[in-house]
Order: C-alpha cells, then structure tokens, then sequence
C-alpha cells in the first residue's frame, strides 16, 4: 500500500472579518507569503450571503494554501472607494501586497473553486486539485495493475480529503467490483452525494456493475457460441453470447455480436442489443478503441 499523505494545514486562522484598522496587516502584510482572498460584502446583499460561503468552503478546502479576509464595505467605505468597488459581491485576490486577480458577483460553485485554484498558481503553490489527481491516478494504475484492495484504500484517503471527488468515489465502487463486493458497490453507488450522482464517473462505475452482475450468470462460451452457429437467427443466444464474451474479458467480440444482433433486429427485446452497447461502451474509457469503432458502426446503422 502506498503511503499517501494528503494532510495539509489547520483551518485555524484562514478566515477573519477585518476593517479599516486591520486591513494592511490582515491583507497587505499577509499577501507578501500567502495569497488572500478578500471578499468585500454588507450585510443587505443578498448574494453576498450564498458567495460568502461558498468562498470560505474552497478556502478551507486548499488546507491553507491561501487566506480569506471578510470586509463589510458599510464600515470600511474608505477601502471600498480606495479599491475602486462599484457593486457587491467583490473580491480580489492579493499576493505580495497588490491584487492579482478578482470577480463581481455571484458566480457557480465551480467557478469560485477554479478562482481559489489560480490563486493559489499564480503565488507558486499547487491548487489541492493537483495533489488529489495525482493520488487518483496513482490509485487507477493500482487497479489497472489488480492490486484492487490497494486502489481501494487509497481512493477511500482522497475521499477523505474531498467526499465529493468523482473520479474517486467512482474508482472506490470500481474498486469494490474488482474484489468482487458487487453489493458494496452498489451501496455506495446508491450512497453518492447527489452532487457527484449523475457524474460520468459513477455513470461509468455503474455499468461495470451492472455488466459485473451479468458477468456472474453468464453461459459458457462454447455452447453458445455453437448455439449461434447453428442457428444465426437465435437473438438470445447471441446476446447471452456477448454477455459472456465480456465476463471473460473480450469486450470487442461482445460489441461486435451485439452490433450483429441490432443489425438483424434493432427492436428485439425492447431494443435490448443497443441497451448493452451503451452499458459497454459507458463501461470503458471513452477513448477507447472498442468504443469509438462501436459507436461510429451502431451510429452508421441507425442513421443509415
């Protein structure tokens, strides 16, 4: 198992109201090492009550890679008109003493998340995002590799880090499939934030499931395939054939009968052939081979 050390600084003393009197020390002072985000709000603002928030959640999130300083333009009207703030919500980012980057108004989570992470850039320290797609990554060639239970632990730590990594929590369900605790995974796909619910990471985390639990009552190869071979018309015979082709590891045969089947009858059961097309193809990296020739025969056909 590797050690992975995604620990980073306290939350202690990241955010803090400041006012005129402080303000040199609490941002200009405190720019010259770490980056600040001052958000400039009244209390009357109504949006500044949904960015507040939002802002100090991705601020404690970089785990003190930058600070945020909370400026009641009411009582410091001589620091808005010096920062020139025609309406609120305003914020500015300061490293070294000047503003290096800055928005107004209300603005999507994302895009505040993004904000805190080319702050933190631009003053040469890496956004916490960097660090986690890193250990992600490490924890797919752990799976990629079969060390399952490794993968496992390791996308449980960076989940510890940020519940709502997609990529993560959907390499955990992987994870679980792999080791072959299908219930599991499918408990903590039916556990998901709702933020990262219809993530294609999850979407894809739950093909594999549902192809892994197809995998469990799949036929054997050869009698199917001689059940296909004697007759070519039977459609179930060669969808259970594809369902087994893929438990045993060939994805582009299953693909391949499958798109046989939807090329002899495209509406037998309920269209079913396409169906599983699309669970394979959600199943596998976009890019790949098996895929991209997938789709563009199955596309060729319906558009044909």
């Amino acid at each position: 198992m590797m050690e992975l050390n995604l620990a980073g600084a306290p939350d202690a003393d990241l955010i803090k109201d400041s006012d005129e009197a402080s303000f040199m020390a609490d941002v200009i002072e405190a720019s010259q090492t770490t980056p600040v985000i001052v958000d400039f709000w009244a209390p009357w603002c109504g949006p500044c009550k949904t960015l507040g928030p939002q802002l100090e959640k991705a601020v404690q999130a970089a785990k003190g890679a930058v600070k945020m300083v909370k400026i009641n333009v009411d009582e410091a009207q001589m620091i808005a008109g010096q920062m020139q703030i025609q309406s609120i919500p305003t914020v500015y980012a300061f490293f070294q003493g000047k503003p290096i980057d800055g928005f107004q108004g209300a603005q999507p989570e994302s895009e505040i998340k993004a904000f805190v992470d080319r702050t933190i850039k631009a003053a040469g320290g890496e956004a916490p995002g960097d660090g986690l797609a890193e250990a992600v990554e490490a924890a797919e060639d752990m799976l990629t590799a079969g060390e399952a239970a490794d993968a496992a632990q390791t996308f449980a730590a960076i989940l510890g880090e940020d519940p709502n990594h997609a990529g993560a929590y959907g390499g955990l369900v992987r994870a679980h499939i792999a080791i072959g605790e299908l219930d599991q995974a499918e408990a903590l796909l039916n556990g998901a934030p709702i933020e990262i619910s219809k993530s294609p990471e999850l979407e894809a985390a739950h093909a594999q499931l549902l192809l892994a639990r197809q995998a469990a009552d799949a036929g054997p190869v050869g009698d199917l395939m001689a059940a296909v071979e004697a007759d070519e018309n039977d459609h179930q015979a060669r969808f259970d054939l594809a369902q087994a082709l893929y438990a045993n590891g060939d994805a582009e045969g299953a693909v391949n009968h499958l798109l046989d089947l939807f090329r002899r009858d495209s509406e037998w059961n309920e269209g079913a052939a396409k169906t599983q097309l699309f669970t394979i193809f959600d199943a596998l990296k976009a890019n790949d081979p098996v895929v991209l020739n997938g789709r563009r025969k199955l596309s060729s056909m319906i558009f044909a």
